[in-house]
């Protein structure tokens, strides 16, 4: 794949496809700007070199048609106050008066197209959609790596049509990813939580069986949880499903790289105010849950990541969310952060959530921009975003 150093950009019309998809309040306000952030030096070297600047994306799921609070006005507001230049923002990603405004523009001007997905063409991948953007441009960058595992329009069809090539973001990723796959510094130490259960339960297989240089892999949240139910240990989680279940087979219980909690914080089902306990994983009832790993685990995980050279960590411990849940992602984030010999990536949205939450998610070295994303590629998938590059 090309990278941003094979183009000569002077005066070329450059297609940028970023991944400004951020979270938003009721109404349409940024609440976390951390994507936004993270294309800013693609944008400043596209400047610095000359070129004339279309910056497309989508935000939220508005369903192929227009939603006024998911327009990317917010998105021009933050994208003026990073990078102190004036940004025109189109009406619409589609149409003459794109054409005739680019027609006009001078190198190192900025235009901002509308939300992608107000067209259903986006997500259906149509070749006439993917036609009428690739016509706005020379040249196709793609740094929207959380959008690589999505072939949408403008995503893999644009490069059908444009010389096209990666910017800075999604060639960091690839390259800090790829070093975890396949050439970690050692010990490394894979931490694995949240929802998402068949995906993560697919990447927690490709660490024990596939990636020999795995030393230790720690589980928690709801796929941990799912596994000791599969196994019979616990019963904590409700009937799963088959696929779930042909997974899960998978994994091997006395695999001395596998770690998985020995105890939680537990309440009913139905969290009522009054019920709470710490039990160990096999003291649980039909009607109970466990929504945090407990002190014991919190010790072991604790003292395994002390020896890490670097760390991988994708899924909060628990529902950090309540204050009362909080504490196994907490201290395992402490944990982390105190081992300051160790590389440390750490990716997707509950877990970047929960480390804002806590105001750390500046003590980690490397923070993906893509979730699905990240576990698409670190499972051994193909990413149709990367595959059309090539």
């Amino acid at each position: 794949m090309k990278t941003l150093k094979d183009f000569d950009f002077k005066n070329k019309r450059v297609l940028v496809r970023c991944d400004f998809n951020v979270s938003l309040d009721e109404k349409g306000n940024i609440l976390e700007d951390f994507r936004i952030k993270q294309t800013i030096p693609t944008i400043e070297y596209l400047m610095e070199k000359g070129a004339k600047i279309i910056l497309m994306s989508h935000l939220g799921k508005p369903g192929g048609k227009v939603v006024e609070n998911l327009r990317l006005t917010s998105v021009q507001e933050k994208l003026m106050e990073y990078l102190d230049v004036s940004i025109t923002k189109a009406d619409d990603c589609i149409g003459k008066e794109i054409e005739d405004w680019i027609s006009q523009m001078q190198a190192g001007e900025i235009l901002l197209l509308e939300n992608l997905r107000f067209h259903k063409e986006e997500e259906v991948n149509d070749e006439s959609f993917a036609k009428s953007l690739a016509d706005f441009g020379d040249i196709f960058i793609n740094d929207a790596f959380g959008s690589c595992y999505r072939a949408h329009a403008s995503i893999v069809g644009i490069p059908k049509y444009l010389a096209s090539g990666i910017g800075l973001l999604l060639e960091k990723e690839l390259k800090i990813l790829s070093k975890v796959l396949e050439n970690p510094w050692r010990p490394l130490v894979v931490i694995i939580g949240g929802n998402k259960i068949s995906t993560k339960l697919n990447l927690a297989c490709q660490f024990l069986e596939k990636l020999e240089k795995t030393d230790h892999l720690l589980l928690g949240g709801k796929i941990a949880n799912t596994i000791l139910t599969a196994k019979g240990i616990s019963l904590g989680e409700q009937l799963l499903e088959k696929e779930v279940i042909d997974l899960v087979r998978k994994i091997e219980l006395t695999n001395p790289k596998l770690h998985l909690p020995v105890d939680g914080i537990i309440a009913l089902e139905n969290l009522a105010e009054n019920y709470l306990r710490k039990g160990a994983v096999g003291t649980i009832r039909k009607e109970e849950r466990v929504f945090d790993i407990g002190p014991e685990t919190i010790k072991i995980f604790s003292e395994i990541i002390k020896s890490a050279k670097m760390i991988f960590w994708a899924g909060p411990m628990g529902m950090f969310e309540q204050d009362k849940f909080e504490k196994g992602t907490k201290k395992i984030t402490e944990s982390v952060i105190r081992n300051y010999s160790a590389f440390k990536i750490v990716g997707g949205g509950e877990t970047i959530a929960a480390l804002n939450k806590f105001g750390l998610l500046d003590k980690f070295d490397h923070v993906s921009t893509g979730g699905g994303a990240m576990l698409a590629f670190l499972s051994g998938g193909k990413l149709p975003g990367l595959e059309g590059l090539k």
